[in-house]
């Protein structure tokens, strides 16, 4: 799809976000679990799927046939980001065929100097049909992202930067906040629990919603039932 046909699609849609890393039960180097997190999703009337790394993105798009937010989170010496942190991601993500790309827009400092401006504008230039997501924590970065041509933005980093680390719930207000300043696409995403949260976000401007841990990940919601009843 091209991008106004992708953006008009997920229109007040759920994208579910199917991911495990190493040292997560749901963890397999092989794959395999992922793709059945989609399928299961897609059955529920998800409109896409947000993915991380490249093994997953592949297996997940060879079993539904959705949109895929794809994503490799990698660490870096030097770098405080951790989520499509340089151009060998973009090229994977590129190759294993991601319909959005999703990159931390953080306005921290990047280890190679670049600002994200100029990596931004690489990113471009190299691919100029790409579809970005800004991964971001602040409304000040959000309206950056829409001010060096990221396609789309996603509170995805609220509360998950030492600036933020505040934040221990989803921020509804955030969204509101955001939608008042920036025309492009806004995603909601981090921290949403429950079905009343992601429709507060539409209501309060979001584009579409991604929802995670309340649905792929059972070892954290179990972790919220337990820490609920104590």
């Amino acid at each position: 799809m091209k991008k106004e046909q992708l953006f008009e699609y997920l229109k007040d849609g759920l994208v579910v976000s199917c991911q495990a890393l190493p040292g997560e039960p749901l963890y397999r180097e092989e794959g395999g679990i992922m793709a059945l997190m989609a399928l299961a999703a897609k059955n529920a009337g998800a409109k896409a799927i947000r993915a991380q790394g490249v093994t997953d993105i592949q297996q997940i798009k060879a079993m539904v046939d959705l949109p895929v937010i794809g994503i490799i989170k990698k660490s870096y010496p030097n770098f405080e980001q951790f989520i499509t942190v340089t151009m060998d991601e973009i090229d994977a993500l590129v190759e294993v065929g991601s319909d959005i790309i999703a990159l931390d827009a953080t306005l921290r400092p990047r280890g190679d100097g670049l600002t994200l401006e100029q990596f931004i504008k690489q990113i471009k230039t190299k691919y100029p049909d790409i579809i970005l997501m800004a991964d971001i924590a602040t409304l000040e970065e959000a309206i950056y992202a829409e001010k060096i041509g990221i396609d789309c933005v996603g509170t995805t980093l609220n509360g998950y930067t030492s600036y933020t680390k505040s934040v221990t719930e989803f921020d509804a207000d955030l969204i509101k906040k955001i939608a008042d300043n920036v025309r492009i696409p806004i995603i909601a995403e981090g921290k949403v629990h429950t079905p009343q949260q992601a429709k507060l976000a539409l209501n309060n401007g979001a584009h579409c919603v991604v929802v995670g841990g309340a649905i792929t990940r059972p070892q954290e919601i179990a972790a919220r039932f337990m820490e609920a009843m104590k």
